[in-house]
């Protein structure tokens, strides 16, 4: 995988009827991420866990199409993104590293992560 590209992408689209988000960043690079695959990716305290204790998503093996259906997102400073979840859940910030370190296109998934 090539290094994180610093700063934010150039362009971000939220493509609710494809249920995915694709980001362009500046170095050319394009990812593309399945609506599915970044709800279980949320980063919030409440999913992940914290103080020591595991997350939502840690305990539940299984989500349900409202928690999956991606509605929409909006920037956080120029750090992040925070994506809208069908369920009303939106306190997961996407940063842009952690975007980038997760593209699962064949060119990153190729290299080491």
């Amino acid at each position: 995988m090539q290094e994180a590209a610093q700063g934010a992408p150039v362009a971000i689209r939220i493509l609710r009827e494809q249920q995915r988000l694709e980001l362009d960043w500046r170095d050319g690079h394009q990812s593309v991420y399945e609506a599915i695959p970044l709800r279980w990716l949320c980063p919030c305290a409440y999913c992940r866990g914290e103080a020591g204790l595991p997350g939502w998503l840690d305990a539940n093996p299984t989500l349900s199409p409202s928690q999956t259906k991606l509605e929409g997102g909006e920037m956080v400073g120029s750090y992040a993104l925070c994506l809208f979840w069908g369920d009303g859940h939106r306190t997961g910030y996407y940063t842009w590293s952690l975007l980038r370190q997760r593209c699962s296109c064949a060119d990153c998934m190729s290299g080491p992560r």
